[in-house]
């Protein structure tokens, strides 16, 4: 039988971690014709599989069948861990499965969409969210009803003035304080229970979008009556070592037993009749459909390798990870760090810059074209966020929405970002650095040309059939 809550496997420790990511030994092809073994710079996107997690989707897809009434032996196994799955959940953040229900879906994306039509709104409410945000918890409040956008500083970090400001001057009117646990831009660590004290002194909940937080961060939801109380937190197994489609959605049970789900159909009711419809339980009516069973599986068991590695040496490693990459990055002629520009506050392995006046997708595609490098360039699904570190006038901001509006992002404003996972080593940084120093100096070999369609960088001549590597 399936179980994913016990521990099976003695501690992991970080140097044993290169070989349980799947695909570490992956060699790429580069510009020149050979092969280089991939490094992976690009884990504030998404992470890769660890192999636990691999091992245990393979060995449960032997029993893989339908969950919830389903007579046959294989379904019960089914539904035995798809159940514990969710209890595993709860667990890692601590939550009271007695008050709190798991909402399995896709990830955080889907996530804070089901919350932005279930917590009770109207036309007077208002949603405090913050400048820093990735687009998934702004632009679903942006939908529902009037969002304030609390400011940050320079460095990055949230104005947790200007938050009290505002929780001031709406009142009893702020219905959610919506806040990432960390950035998927600059890193920055946003103190989440100093933030739901402030929420809860006007009555307000808080929703943590830990997305980027949870795989490199202990998550203490903290018991219902504490003051700094997590109301609701929101993750993705994608970024967290399980790239098997499922996050989930954590919250009270008063709130989703009230009021009707907002996707309805099989598995969401007890029982219906042409006139009637009367809803299943928790967390039932509220993941309508055939549920990602196999995803859920893998979700609790990167969970369970991570509580084995223990977060705080995760977290301590990344630290060192990403101290020693601002000493070299500094060295390099050009470089521009967006965001802390030290680690004297605690911050993810999440470092985001500029090389000159070089173009920030130019940078990505060398890196990758020809040192099999994989970073992430642009805007990073936090445009607001980016235009503010940038420092980009009324004018500047006016000038780019035009060009993309018309199909051209040859200018398009943004950055680089290398963002770290527990799998990574100094080794790689310095790879990366003696790469930025020949980008710099101009010692890359490919003649690169834009496509001002998507703002993206390509060399000549360099053809690589992906079939030859994957297809279906």
């Amino acid at each position: 039988m399936v179980d994913t809550t016990k521990a099976r496997h003695a501690t992991l420790h970080i140097t044993d971690l290169r070989s349980q990511i799947v695909g570490i030994e992956t060699r790429v092809p580069v510009l020149d014709g050979s092969l280089r073994q991939y490094i992976n710079f690009d884990n504030a996107a998404s992470t890769p599989a660890l192999r636990p997690v691999l091992d245990s989707v393979t060995k449960f897809l032997e029993w893989y069948s339908s969950v919830h009434r389903g007579a046959g032996f294989k379904s019960q196994v089914a539904t035995h861990a798809y159940e514990e799955a969710h209890k595993r959940v709860a667990s890692f953040v601590g939550a009271d499965p007695e008050r709190n229900t798991v909402i399995f879906g896709k990830n955080t994306t889907e996530a804070i969409n089901k919350l932005s039509r279930r917590i009770p709104l109207n036309n007077d409410s208002v949603v405090i969210s913050t400048l820093l945000e990735h687009h998934s918890n702004d632009l679903p409040w942006r939908q529902q009803t009037h969002v304030e956008h609390v400011l940050v500083h320079d460095n990055g970090e949230l104005d947790l003035d200007d938050l009290q400001a505002k929780l001031n001057k709406y009142g009893d009117r702020v219905a959610l304080v919506a806040v990432s646990g960390a950035s998927n831009v600059t890193g920055c660590l946003t103190p989440i229970h100093e933030i739901a004290d402030q929420a809860h002194k006007v009555s307000a909940p808080i929703l943590v979008d830990a997305a980027q937080l949870a795989a490199h961060r202990a998550i203490d939801v903290k018991p219902e009556g504490d003051p700094q109380h997590l109301d609701f937190v929101a993750l993705s197994g994608h970024k967290m070592y399980a790239p098997f489609g499922t996050g989930a959605l954590i919250g009270p049970r008063v709130l989703f037993e009230q009021g009707d789900p907002d996707y309805v159909g099989g598995g969401t009711v007890s029982i219906v009749t042409p006139d009637q419809v009367h809803w299943a339980g928790l967390p039932d009516r509220e993941e309508a459909g055939s549920p990602n069973v196999v995803g859920a599986v893998a979700l609790a068991r990167a969970i369970e390798t991570l509580q084995q590695i223990d977060l705080e040496t995760i977290a301590e490693h990344e630290r060192e990870l990403t101290r020693y990459a601002l000493d070299r990055m500094t060295e390099v002629e050009g470089f521009v760090l967006y965001g802390l520009p030290s680690l004297d506050r605690d911050r993810l392995g999440v470092i985001c810059f500029t090389l000159g006046d070089l173009p920030h997708a130019l940078v990505s595609a060398i890196l990758s074209c020809e040192y099999g490098i994989g970073t992430r360039n642009g805007c990073f699904c936090a445009h607001p966020y980016v235009k503010r570190l940038l420092h980009l006038t009324p004018d500047e901001v006016r000038m780019v929405i035009a060009d993309i509006l018309r199909g051209d992002r040859s200018s398009i404003p943004g950055m680089v970002r290398v963002s770290f996972g527990i799998y990574n080593t100094v080794e790689e940084i310095d790879t990366l650095i003696t790469a930025l120093r020949d980008i710099v100096r101009g010692k890359y070999k490919g003649e690169y040309s834009l496509n001002s369609v998507t703002g993206e960088y390509w060399p000549k001549g360099f053809d690589p059939d992906f079939k030859d590597y994957f297809t279906l």
